[in-house]
């Protein structure tokens, strides 16, 4: 490639970068503007790497990669898709396509959802694997009334001890343990050495097995090593899935995409509460039952994730591109589309090689918190993770029957309330299959976070209400199902399609590791003290507790969450290269105060500087140039 940048992280300190004495536009090989700085971009400008290449030097390149890549039979395509890259809303006008593929480009914005049936096959399979998550969530929940009991640990009524309580938390909280400290982490290795689909065929079979594992426990310790075995699957399957998904769906709507993991997660958690309820009155198995019939969800994930095909991208960073071809081929409509993402891709990937090089898995690590691209991805992941369980969806999710007991109510009552809380759940998750890539990953969260702030906080003053009244639980109820329905297109499915689209090819696998382990070992420490905080505050306090954690988290979001929505996963190179003192300072003096105007002051005239910019035209360019000839 002629155009990679000229100034890489090798040249000058990250010290040097965050002191701001780099302007982060070098050289002039793209005529005026120059390359962007991958690690530095201080302008917010978002560059097309194909932009501003003659054509004649664009198709010289293109030969040069056919012959590298063993694709000489494909040069002539290439050469057209490479085009289509350079300047995607001007295919109208280039001479080499017929009306077939000019047709096809055209329908990528008017029909954006009419996609190859392997593409949907790919993403819908997969992010089954989260309906075990989620399904295990609920069985452990409903079982929570029973098992502690059955192993002489009762952590409620008589016998009940603070030791108990300790226990209960300590096995509920297995999984996450599990997943935090290793499932997550195995991630990277195996991913490199057994691909996509091979990481996901793993954690399914650890998934499928140690839930039936736990059914026929005899002790709360084999109890716990069980579900500590289903951690590692988890981990490894919630490290992978989602960034699976990203790499296979094209920007348009990858966000809707990727998102089905977590709604067949909330899936898992509505089918974990049907299983609770159908079980109930089966006698002592009943809890085996509960916990056992997670199994059911991974048995299609095993079976079935062979006949996806491969990422694409994990072809390309393996140096394989014919068969990364071929996958495209069967993610795209055309071949045109197929060879259009693959040059662009190899061009992207030759730039963020120019800041990140060589690395093994240990480096790839350190790189995460030192390379100034890479630590603005980890931060950013870092705090939607955090944030979903400072929001406080898993005291409901995790121990719903629990609270609900608290509130006055029967064994039967508590498992129906935490029913409609899935119910809830699973149907107000749909809406963000079309909101997430309209409205965008942070404009849900903005959105949604004050809405659960204040029906958190409603429910917990709803247990001042005296329990002989029926309000007390019938209010209690209503909130924890509305703050659901604010969470579940919000907080709810952004933060693993946010965390899977964020971090470059090279530090995907290790990034990904790192936001779903920070994910679940909150959620391991939620689940351990909450059942202890709820001890010590009672319900009023603790969910009081939750809503203020929901304000500090809207606060970090504001600050450090960048946009995503309708970008390629390359030209996000681009927008986590803008310094955080930038886009923190342009949140706080330029955004808010045009917020403040345009929703508080009701000002029409209010007018908001936008914070990228843009040179040589994108993806999304293509959008607004197709919408416009429609109309």
């Amino acid at each position: 490639m002629e155009d990679k940048p000229t100034i890489t992280q090798t040249d000058k300190s990250s010290d040097e970068y965050d002191k701001g004495g780099y302007d982060g536009v070098v050289g002039a090989e793209h005529g005026q503007h120059g390359p962007v700085n991958l690690n530095r971009n201080v302008t917010a400008r978002i560059q097309n790497p194909l932009a501003g290449i003659p054509r004649d030097s664009l198709f010289k390149n293109v030969e040069d990669f056919a012959i590298e890549a063993g694709m000489t039979e494909e040069t002539h395509l290439l050469q057209k898709g490479a085009l289509v890259a350079q300047d995607p809303p001007a295919f109208e006008s280039i001479e080499l396509l017929d009306e077939s593929e000019k047709d096809s480009l055209r329908n990528e914005v008017l029909h954006k959802w009419r996609q190859p049936w392997s593409l949907y096959f790919t993403v819908i399979l997969c992010s089954i694997g989260a309906a075990v998550q989620g399904w295990d969530q609920t069985g452990s929940n409903g079982a929570n009334l029973t098992w502690p009991k059955d192993f002489g640990v009762p952590d409620s009524g008589k016998g009940a001890t603070d030791y108990n309580t300790w226990i209960v938390g300590l096995v509920n909280a297995g999984p996450y343990i599990g997943s935090a400290f290793l499932g997550c982490w195995l991630s990277d290795p195996l991913n490199y050495y057994f691909g996509r689909r091979g990481v996901i065929f793993f954690s399914a079979v650890f998934c499928l097995l140690s839930v039936i594992g736990s059914a026929v426990s005899q002790n709360w310790e084999q109890l716990f090593v069980t579900r500590l075995l289903l951690g590692i699957g988890m981990g490894s399957k919630a490290s992978t899935v989602p960034i699976y998904a990203a790499e296979n769906c094209p920007a348009a709507i990858r966000g809707g995409l990727v998102m089905s993991w977590q709604m067949w997660t909330a899936f898992g958690i509505f089918l974990g509460f049907c299983a609770n309820l159908a079980v109930y009155d089966v006698g002592p198995i009943a809890w085996r039952l509960q916990l056992g019939s997670a199994f059911i969800p991974a048995v299609p994930l095993v079976i079935g994730v062979y006949f996806c095909p491969e990422s694409p991208r994990w072809y390309i960073k393996k140096g394989r591109y014919h068969e990364a071809f071929r996958s495209l081929c069967r993610l795209r409509n055309t071949p045109l589309q197929a060879a259009r993402d693959l040059y662009y891709i190899h061009a992207q990937l030759m730039e963020e090689a120019d800041i990140i090089g060589k690395s093994n898995y240990v480096t790839r690590f350190i790189e995460l918190f030192t390379i100034p691209r890479v630590r603005r991805a980890t931060l950013a992941s870092f705090v939607v993770m955090l944030a979903q369980q400072m929001c406080g969806i898993n005291i409901i999710a995790f121990y719903s029957s629990t609270v609900f007991k608290e509130a006055g109510a029967s064994d039967l009552q508590a498992l129906l309330a935490s029913f409609g809380f899935g119910l809830v759940n699973f149907v107000f998750a749909w809406p963000a299959v079309w909101t997430i890539d309209t409205y965008g990953r942070r404009a849900l969260l903005l959105f949604t976070f004050p809405q659960m702030a204040w029906t958190l906080l409603a429910a917990g003053l709803c247990f001042i209400i005296p329990e002989e009244s029926r309000a007390h639980l019938g209010m209690i109820a209503f909130f924890i199902f509305l703050f659901a329905a604010f969470y579940s297109p919000g907080e709810g499915p952004v933060p693993f399609t946010y965390s899977a689209e964020v971090f470059p090819l090279s530090h995907r696998e290790v990034g990904m590791s790192w936001a779903v382990a920070t994910c679940l070992f909150w959620a391991a420490v939620l689940s351990i003290t909450f059942p202890r905080l709820l001890r010590a505050f009672h319900p009023v306090g603790a969910f009081c507790f939750y809503a203020g954690l929901n304000v500090t988290a809207l606060c970090l979001i504001f600050l450090f969450v960048p946009e995503t929505k309708q970008r390629t996963l390359e030209e996000l190179d681009y927008v986590f290269a803008v310094p955080t003192r930038t886009h923190a300072s342009y949140q706080l003096k330029k955004a808010f105060p045009w917020w403040f105007k345009r929703y508080i002051m009701r000002r029409k005239d209010a007018r908001l500087e936008p914070l990228y910019r843009f040179h040589g035209a994108t993806a999304a360019d293509q959008v607004i140039a197709v919408k416009g000839m429609a109309h």
